[in-house]
This record gives C-alpha cells, structure tokens and sequence, in this order.
C-alpha cells in the first residue's frame, strides 16, 4: 500500500533507539526525508542516516530552546515540514512510593514527556499549517489512562500529553492539520529490558530477575508478548500518511490487550 509519503519532509524525537528508531526506518522505506532529533546518535542511527534519507541530529530536546531548533533545521534543509513524530520520553519506576519523589524528579519527568513535546509542536506548527495537509503524530503510553504507582510521575505526564493532543486536534482540524496519538503498552525496547531499565529495575528492588519481571507483566497480556518497536512505528506510519485524511483527535492503544476496558 502506498502511504503517499514519498518526498515528505518530517522531524522524529526521540529516534536514537527504540520506538524512535523504528519510526525513522519506515518513514525513510516509505520516500520521506527525516530529521532524526536524539540526544544521542546512536550507531544504528549513524548507519540509518549513511545509507538513507535520514539526518541525524544531536539534540537535547529537555533544553527549552531545542525542539525550536530541530525544527528549523529541518525546515532549512528540506523546504518545509509535513510531518511531526513527537516520541522522545523517559520512565523511572518510583519504587519508594510517591512520598520519594521530589519537585526535581517531577520537573525532569514533565519536562521529557509532555514540555518537549508541547515545545516541538509549538515549533513545527506554522510550518504544517502552511502545507495545508499534514499530520501530527505522538507517542503517548497506556499509562495515560492506566495510572500506576510505580510511575505516577510518568502516568500523570502521559495523561497530559494526551489531553493536549485532543485539544489540539481540535483546532487545527479545520486548518488541515490532524493530530493523533498511540498508546503502547509496555515494548520490546530498553525502556522495558535494559541494563537499567524497567525490568531490571523493578527486579532489583523486589529479588529475582528480569526476566521474571517480564514474565509477569506479559502473563496480563492477551498476546502473551511486549509489543515490537516495528509494530508501533507501522501505526505511526499509516497516521502520518494521507490514507487516514479523516482520522484526527483519536487515540490508538497497541498493548497487546493488557487495557481491558473498553
């Protein structure tokens, strides 16, 4: 199916690994150009960026005036924006209770996944609302609507990143603007299976390992697995793109079934 994404232009955050990553990779196999924003270059993006149409940038998107300037070194080199991927973000399981979290851990958290995202949107805004025709597309988390003690900091920044987008979609809708978010359950990234990450974490606090960590989050699953960072960038895609020209304002859950809710 052809996502009529050749020749977009687009900015991803957060593409050094991950989610991230794997969304630079298929908006790169669809024909769009991307501005890989990351705090780090990673060597999977080095490549990426070698062998296609992809330009990584070293940036440190939680520094106020970052998101401005990836968008406008996008906008430098490709002419335009059509395309915004707000996916940079961070979580650490808060394992002493909230009474241990501080005003600084709620401003680092605040800031990585919901200002950053408001800050990049603010940025390439004008420049999608001069396409015409173009797509927001943010990476939320379940959390958003699945509140969790252990990350009630990240649960509540979630919860506002994606009341923000709804907000949004309704106001730049009627200008050609659609903006959506996804909301993935825990992912087969660092994030979750890190050295120093969810898992790891988590099995450092409570005895045994890892992977018996994994197995009882996956065990709440439909599917019995954490969702492939490819799945969720095939979602990010198909938003992107103008087959969904009438898609705005939704939210889109890929968790493998862990939400039970309607």
């Amino acid at each position: 199916m052809d996502l009529h994404l050749s020749g977009k232009a687009a900015v991803v955050t957060g593409a050094g690994k991950g989610i991230g990553l794997a969304v630079t990779r298929a908006l790169a196999a669809e024909g769009a150009s991307v501005l890989a924003a990351s705090r780090t270059v990673t060597e999977e993006l080095a490549r990426l960026g070698r062998g296609a149409n992809v330009v990584p940038l070293p940036v440190d998107l939680t520094a106020p005036d970052a998101p401005a300037r990836a968008v406008d070194q996008a906008v430098s080199l490709f002419g335009g924006l059509d395309v915004l991927v707000n996916n940079v973000g961070a979580v650490l399981p808060r394992l002493d209770g909230f009474l241990s979290v501080t005003d600084d851990d709620w401003t680092r958290t605040l800031t990585i996944n919901f200002l950053a995202a408001v800050r990049t949107t603010r940025a390439a805004l004008p420049h999608l609302l001069e396409r015409g025709s173009a797509s927001i597309v943010t990476v939320s988390s379940v959390n958003a609507y699945l509140p969790d003690p252990l990350v009630i900091d990240y649960s509540a920044a979630k919860a506002a990143l994606a009341n923000f987008c709804k907000s949004l979609s309704k106001e730049v809708g009627p200008r050609g603007v659609r903006v959506n978010t996804i909301s993935p359950g825990p992912v087969s990234t660092a994030l979750w299976l890190g050295e120093d990450g969810v898992a790891a974490t988590v099995a450092k606090a409570g005895g045994g390992t890892a992977d018996d960590v994994v197995q009882r989050a996956t065990a709440e699953f439909a599917t019995r697995r954490f969702t492939r960072p490819e799945e969720v960038a095939d979602l990010v895609v198909l938003l992107a793109g103008d087959r969904t020209g009438n898609v705005t304002g939704a939210d889109f859950r890929i968790d493998g079934g862990l939400v039970t809710t309607l």
